[in-house]
């Protein structure tokens, strides 16, 4: 206690950041190392993950949370750190792990990221369909009764999945990005230091999908030096939309449903209406792909421009 409040509060906060990505890091490469020692490599985008391997990535995606958990109970102690730098006490406000704010209005902030999500997937297959890197299978070839049944098996999934994904947004959302605004200023931050915190929790969120990265996991087929550049400039212009819902609910569980809708639903959108016999490459197409930049990059635009991404705007979380 007595080296806490010896020490100044920025250097605290850089050691508390630097332990946290030592060990949310060391977690994803530990969840991996089975997989990397086998060799194991996803060549087809189609390839369904066998359970050796949805079994490390489900203790992967608990990595960043315990590095969470572990900083702020043994390295923060309580020091508030939330994004507006109002302080808050318990893990849980310093995570954020509560409902939206105010109560009256959680339903719809839970709601939103679906519609969010759902919207930009729609929006991203259209533009790759009307470029010609999209294999749509056409409104004819759709069976009304076997996309409902999708649905369903798709909504079933997701909440079965929440828990994994509350694994991840309670590191990158709950504790990086929050503490990064902090170093630089709190919620009256300037623009540089909010563009900073973005682009650093963005890239530090991508790398650590190194391993299945390597492995073929995003972009089946497609050699590491093409894949990890292109999981970056995903990952930068993903996170700011979920940056938006954690801020304007003063939550994580709008982040966690969005991560949870992008990586589940919206990837099986994406083979749900295409040709069942086209080739998919997730490079040209679905969120990770160019189209998904280019809608993503309006959307993140969009969202600057409106001031949506300060913290300053919503207050205290």
């Amino acid at each position: 206690m007595t080296l806490l409040t010896s020490t100044p509060p920025s250097a605290g906060r850089r050691r508390g950041l630097l332990v946290y990505l030592v060990l949310a890091y060391a977690g994803m490469w530990a969840a991996m190392a089975p997989l990397l020692a086998d060799g194991y490599q996803r060549a087809d985008a189609r390839e369904e993950v066998g359970g050796l391997e949805q079994l490390c990535i489900g203790a992967a995606m608990f990595a960043p949370a315990l590095a969470a958990l572990f900083v702020v109970r043994f390295v923060e102690r309580g020091r508030g750190d939330d994004v507006d730098g109002g302080g808050g006490g318990g893990v849980r406000d310093a995570l954020a792990l509560h409902w939206p704010r105010p109560r009256t209005r959680a339903v719809r902030a839970c709601l939103l990221p679906l519609g969010v999500l759902g919207g930009l997937t729609a929006a991203v297959l259209a533009v790759g369909a009307l470029a010609g890197s999209y294999p749509f299978a056409g409104f004819g070839a759709l069976d009304a009764g076997a996309v409902v049944a999708w649905a369903v098996r798709g909504v079933i999934g997701m909440a079965l999945s929440l828990p994994l994904f509350f694994g991840e947004e309670l590191g990158w959302q709950g504790f990086l990005f929050p503490r990064l605004v902090r170093l630089g200023g709190g919620a009256e931050a300037g623009t540089a230091t909010l563009v900073r915190a973005y682009l650093l929790t963005g890239t530090a969120f991508a790398l650590w999908h190194l391993p299945p990265l390597l492995m073929g996991g995003q972009y089946p087929g497609r050699p590491w030096y093409v894949a990890v550049p292109a999981f970056v400039v995903s990952c930068v212009l993903v996170l700011p939309v979920f940056t938006w819902l954690r801020l304007r609910s003063g939550s994580v569980v709008p982040a966690v449903l969005a991560h949870t809708f992008a990586s589940s639903m919206s990837v099986s959108t994406v083979k749900e209406f295409a040709d069942p016999d086209a080739e998919l490459d997730p490079l040209t197409m679905g969120l990770g792909g160019w189209p998904g930049w280019i809608v993503l990059g309006a959307f993140v635009a969009f969202l600057a421009f409106t001031g949506r991404l300060r913290p300053s705007r919503y207050g205290r979380g």
